[in-house]
């Protein structure tokens, strides 16, 4: 890191012990929710008496479909929407009625909203003059907000001289530049193409390492909260399905929601025949042998389970152990690094398999085949409630 990048990192991070960091909750939502009326008349609920804590420090995204209430949570945060009832917190002071502008977050939108006649340094420069900060003090922040985000020199252009990523950098370092203890960013990424957005991830990222304060990100795409996040709240409905890190929410889905949102994932369903260990022994149509780890299961019992199609291997003939299921592939998808797979099950159920080019030679498999999906029990995960192991 250069010496450029270190000042700027020192002074755009507040005072906060390490101890402070794990012991402090940046922001508290406590029974918070949101309800608007319909033209005609009736109360849509929107936000559905939320609790929740974001940790000080932490890089937390709140991921969902259009509709699940992550942007009107994240608006009564910043004071742009006013809860219809619980609290919101910030650092243990009850903010629930305090206007935007006074309080201690800032807010990135999709649309960078800069100002295109003015320079890229008047536009970060913005709210400090409003503030009425020094002027060498505003020239020593505004530089060093322009460096850490890459845009060291260019505080002479104009927006229209930046590309979509660079202006995106810039409405980042105006908001940075305040700097406040929590920032807030509404799908900042999601006017921009697909490799800018990638690499807009990663510098994220680094940013909000650098600078060590909390970035509450709102988001529907679920590679972004992967990528980036601490923790991600997976919303649907108004409220929150699943909450945890995103191995965890990926690997241990605790819904069928969570399940079908987070990437691709196979569902399957069986009744439990009977108990090997710690093994669910589930009867399946045709000749399928299906076990999944559980606890506490019963004899009879009905089991949801979810296995993702990376975990599966496309097989001419069933292992003596483990997983395997019959069924017909019906779609052949080359994509240069995976091959996948789409077979129908006896039941008609369809499975996805990703098979990786590198690791299999079974290169001559096409539709009409018959195949048997096979993989160890481990990689299945019982979804919501009994089955799932301890």
């Amino acid at each position: 890191m250069s010496s450029t990048m270190s000042a700027t990192t020192g002074s755009a991070r507040r005072d906060v012990s390490s101890a402070e960091q794990q012991s402090t909750a940046a922001i508290s939502l406590v029974g918070v929710s949101k309800a608007y009326e319909s033209r005609s008349g009736d109360s849509v609920l929107a936000v559905d008496h939320i609790d929740l804590t974001i940790n000080q420090g932490e890089f937390f995204s709140m991921l969902g479909p259009s509709g699940c209430g992550k942007t009107t949570t994240l608006r009564m945060i910043g004071g742009f929407e006013e809860p219809t009832g619980g609290q919101v917190l910030l650092y243990g002071d009850d903010v629930t009625d305090t206007p935007p502008n006074r309080r201690d977050v800032n807010m990135v939108f999709q649309s960078y909203a800069l100002f295109p006649h003015m320079d890229i340094f008047a536009n970060v420069a913005f709210g400090l003059r409003r503030a009425k900060v020094a002027k060498a003090e505003i020239a020593t922040r505004v530089n060093e907000a322009l460096e850490l985000v890459e845009l060291g020199g260019m505080g002479k252009r104009k927006p229209n001289q930046l590309s979509g990523g660079q202006q995106q950098r810039v409405a980042l370092a105006r908001a940075l530049v305040n700097r406040p203890r929590a920032l807030l960013l509404d799908e900042p990424l999601g006017a921009l193409d697909l490799k800018l957005r990638q690499t807009m991830q990663i510098e994220l990222k680094r940013i909000q390492r650098e600078v060590g304060i909390t970035f509450v990100y709102v988001t529907h795409d679920q590679g972004e909260a992967l990528t980036m996040s601490d923790r991600i709240a997976v919303m649907n409905g108004g409220h929150i399905e699943q909450l945890g890190p995103p191995k965890e929410i990926y690997e241990r889905p605790a819904t069928r929601f969570t399940a079908g949102f987070i990437g691709t994932s196979n569902i399957l369903e069986g009744t439990v025949e009977r108990m090997d260990g710690g093994l669910a022994v589930l009867t399946m149509p045709g000749e399928g042998r299906v076990l999944v780890p559980v606890n506490g299961s019963v004899i009879g019992e009905h089991i949801e389970l979810t296995v993702r199609p990376e975990k599966i291997t496309v097989c001419a003939e069933p292992p003596e152990n483990g997983c395997a299921l019959p069924g017909t592939i019906t779609e052949v998808v080359y994509l240069g690094t995976s091959t996948n797979f789409t077979v129908t099950a006896a039941d008609g159920t369809e499975m996805v398999a990703y098979v990786q080019n590198a690791v299999s030679a079974d290169t001559d498999l096409d539709r009409g085949d018959r195949v048997w999906l096979c993989w160890p029990p481990e990689h299945g995960y019982a979804l919501g409630g009994s089955g799932n192991p301890s």
